[in-house]
């Protein structure tokens, strides 16, 4: 009870009315997408799986050009550049659910101590062994301009004083009016945690959790994590539905792709990924599609809402302005890994209906380099460039004949 009044006086229940409201006709065009695939057979007409294989491969282009796009976005030194890097790479060599998650708050403490004390120290060093051989009365001579001039250095790479804060804009009159109180908004983080650990632990006790908890903690641990942008949930999302088998990934690419032609926010593809994966139960379909909009979209809303309480004062702190820098820098180089990854399942056929690299065929390459440079050079619309590709498979079956 005292939770619902928290986010009732926050602005939190009217929020996501607003949001079900005008996500509901994109969530209703996936499950009836949802349940046009589970009425699909195993095996498919040869023309299907070209047509698909064009869709995955333009699919990859798309969200090529959404990596990069993140990537101008969010490097801004040398060490973002190695935090989107070591970000890629790392989720490249290892895949589990609580993996992604660890590896961007080691590029956010990174990005914290490196930018909040390290490279001060670095910095100091360095003047100090310039400074190592002048001569004596030279020395003299500078030391009242030593402190000065550290100063400006460290100004001059990019490095605020300890003391000081970040400029902050002015808030507009509109955004003053709904202001939340700190109180409210603690008590909203404390007990959105809390029951976060409670789904986690409760499924970990149980020696064969239900489906439907399942499904519901997986989304609700990718809603948690989701930061800096759509494409970054991409990879979540495959190793917490794909990786149980509870969806193929014929179907994982069939839906990613009509997300991608028609866009639409990550609960409209939550919603396609939780009515397949009950296909199998004895529970209704439209349950999991629930499940799977409500576990991924629940996350964010209620940390926007209570973040917002005291974001006036935490933005003021350099440190925590450095750590979500780092944070976003390490899940920009995921994007890279979910290209990685969708690249080599793209490839359908009747004998490998689970999916193989792209690369097995050129055309494909063609097609994921046409998608790419159309979209990042010619500014062709991602739906355009998604039928485009879907033309493009139908052309090469046509051409190669199977």
């Amino acid at each position: 009870m005292v939770f619902c009044l928290a986010l009732l006086h926050a602005g939190f229940i009217p929020a996501m009315l607003v949001f079900f409201i005008w996500a509901l006709p994109g969530a209703i065009g996936m499950y009836a997408l949802s349940l046009g695939v589970q009425s699909m057979s195993e095996t498919l007409p040869q023309p299907a799986y070209a047509l698909l294989s064009g869709l995955n491969a333009s699919t990859v282009g798309i969200v090529a050009l959404a990596a990069v796009q993140l990537a101008e976005k969010a490097i801004r030194d040398k060490l973002s550049r190695i935090l989107v890097i070591f970000g890629a790479c790392a989720g490249l060599c290892y895949n589990a659910l609580w993996y992604f998650p660890v590896l961007m708050v080691i590029g956010g403490f990174a990005t914290a101590i490196w930018d909040g004390w390290l490279y001060q120290q670095f910095l100091r060093a360095k003047l100090a062994w310039k400074n190592r051989h002048h001569r004596p009365q030279q020395a003299d001579e500078a030391n009242g301009d030593s402190i000065a001039m550290d100063d400006t250095t460290l100004e001059e790479n990019g490095v605020q004083r300890s003391d000081t804060t970040i400029p902050t804009p002015p808030v507009e009159a509109a955004l003053q009016q709904h202001i939340i109180r700190i109180r409210v908004g603690v008590l909203i983080i404390c007990l959105f945690f809390a029951s976060f650990i409670a789904i986690l632990v409760v499924r970990g006790q149980l020696a064969a959790p239900p489906l439907v908890l399942d499904l519901f903690a997986n989304m609700y641990l990718a809603g948690t994590v989701i930061f800096g942008g759509g494409p970054v949930v991409i990879p979540l999302l495959r190793s917490y539905v794909v990786d149980p088998g509870w969806v193929s990934s014929r179907d994982f690419l069939i839906g990613l792709a009509i997300i991608q032609a028609f866009p639409g926010p990550n609960f409209n593809f939550a919603v396609f990924l939780g009515a397949l994966a009950l296909q199998r139960s004895h529970f209704p379909t439209v349950f999991g599609a629930f499940l799977g909009g409500l576990g991924i979209f629940l996350p964010g809303i209620t940390l926007a809402v209570a973040i917002q309480s005291f974001w006036r004062v935490l933005r003021k702190k350099k440190y925590v302005v450095d750590f979500l820098r780092g944070v976003n820098a390490t899940a920009v180089g995921l994007v890279f890994t979910a290209v990685y990854r969708l690249w080599e399942i793209g490839y359908l056929t009747s004998e490998r209906n689970n999916g193989q690299s792209l690369g097995k065929e050129p055309w494909w390459v063609v097609v994921a380099a046409v998608t790419y440079s159309g979209s990042a050079w010619f500014k062709v619309p991602p739906p355009v460039a998604i039928v485009m590709g879907a033309i493009l498979g139908l052309c090469w079956y046509g051409a190669v004949g199977r």
